[in-house]
């Protein structure tokens, strides 16, 4: 094919703007599908030839068949030859839209497996892949089955969303039915698990020809499902190559990406370690880069730019070329992340040399700290979070909803 190869990326919300440089410097041609609302972010204009606007980002058929619908003029006059959802709430659209244009990649019946979380437990349950007790919420006799077999406390999650959003936790049967009639028609949309106590990690990963190529585990010191319901400063901290949980966990998530169906895509997976029993246990996964500047976690440990490489694999595989992952090095690093009461919070506070990155962003602060001691990250990561706390942490109700 001597014409240039045509990217169709899907991102509502404001992201992915390294992926969409690294994919122009290519030489591809690419098309931005996004919100009317985020028509004035930052996007990189130089790098996209062409802005396609809809209002919503909801994943209703109807929505989804009127994008089709908007995409079918377009492919008229132009050729589309991938499309790449760069969050989590755009990887039902791109996998319809491969579907209906017969595009090669991720279709519907795998991309379940990453966006749905009752098929990511029901694949793993299937892969004897440790997760914790769940049930889907359709037939009363099978929840009343699970509520009188599994211990509690219990959480209830919509399928559907991402990170912490919408998940409700219980503790009592009764609480557990009155939720669910809360839920009215869309019962449907949710399941229960069992809430299981524990340090949750999370892997950050590259996959190219179904496997593995790049993978950095970290740990959350305050897990998000904490920071969302509890408040307070959201950190993860690198585990080095020798940590034993960091070797049980490469196996762990190399096996379930695999048994998952991923060929190629950037990757973040969670695992929680039961402090009940020392297993760990599968929580969730997503084709996608990791949110809460994990991406620049990631970069500033290992050089690796998730976002960069990831828009090299796609160019990789639609040209039919061959990948190389460049050198990663590696550094203990930690981030912290935190709302904040200060539109443009000061960080005169935060001097240490071992500081590698800043956030700027209104109403947030945030920092990378790396250093050759581990231990040092974490004295800075706990120093750090008790000053934010002191001296500018905000804190907002738990969302049912994500915010733009």
């Amino acid at each position: 094919m001597s014409r240039p190869h045509t990217f169709l990326c899907i991102a509502l919300y404001f992201k992915g703007v390294e992926f969409i440089k690294a994919c122009k410097a290519a030489g591809n041609t690419v098309f931005l599908l996004t919100r009317s609302s985020l028509a004035d972010e930052e996007w990189p204009r130089d790098s996209i030839d062409d802005f396609f606007y809809i209002e919503s980002e909801d994943n209703t058929p109807e929505n989804i068949h009127n994008i089709i619908k908007g995409l079918a003029y377009v492919m008229r006059n132009q050729h589309v030859d991938r499309v790449v959802a760069l969050d989590d709430f755009d990887v039902e659209k791109a996998a319809a839209i491969r579907e209906d244009f017969r595009i090669p990649g991720m279709g519907q019946t795998t991309a379940r497996n990453f966006r749905d979380k009752l098929a990511m437990r029901a694949k793993a349950a299937e892969q004897n892949i440790p997760i914790p007790p769940f049930s889907a919420l359709f037939n009363d006799q099978d929840v009343n089955h699970y509520l009188n077999t599994v211990t509690g406390p219990w959480v209830i999650k919509p399928r559907g969303e991402a990170s912490a959003i919408g998940i409700k936790k219980v503790h009592a049967i009764e609480e557990v039915w009155a939720t669910i009639e809360a839920l009215g028609d869309r019962r449907h949309e949710y399941l229960i698990e069992q809430y299981k106590p524990g340090d949750v990690y999370h892997a950050d990963a590259l996959v190219y020809e179904g496997k593995v190529h790049f993978c950095l585990i970290s740990k959350y010191l305050q897990p998000p499902f904490d920071v969302a319901h509890g408040g307070g400063v959201f950190r993860t901290i690198t585990l080095d190559a020798d940590n034993e949980d960091q070797k049980e966990l490469q196996a762990l998530h190399a096996r379930l990406l695999t048994s998952f169906g991923l060929k190629y895509s950037a990757s973040h997976t969670e695992f929680i370690k039961s402090k009940e029993d020392g297993k760990f246990y599968f929580l969730e996964t997503a084709s996608r880069v990791g949110g809460a500047h994990i991406s620049d976690l990631v970069h500033q440990s290992t050089g690796i730019n998730l976002w960069e490489e990831w828009a090299k694999i796609e160019n990789a595989v639609a040209k039919g070329e061959a990948y190389t992952l460049p050198k990663a090095s590696y550094t203990p690093t930690g981030l912290l992340v935190s709302l904040t009461k200060h539109q443009h919070p000061d960080f005169s506070l935060f001097n240490d040399p071992e500081i590698c990155w800043r956030l700027h962003k209104d109403y947030h602060i945030g920092l990378i700290v790396k250093s050759a001691d581990d231990g040092r990250v974490k004295e800075l990561l706990d120093q750090y979070s008790l000053l934010i706390h002191q001296n500018y942490l905000a804190m907002l109700p738990p969302q049912d909803k994500p915010a733009h």
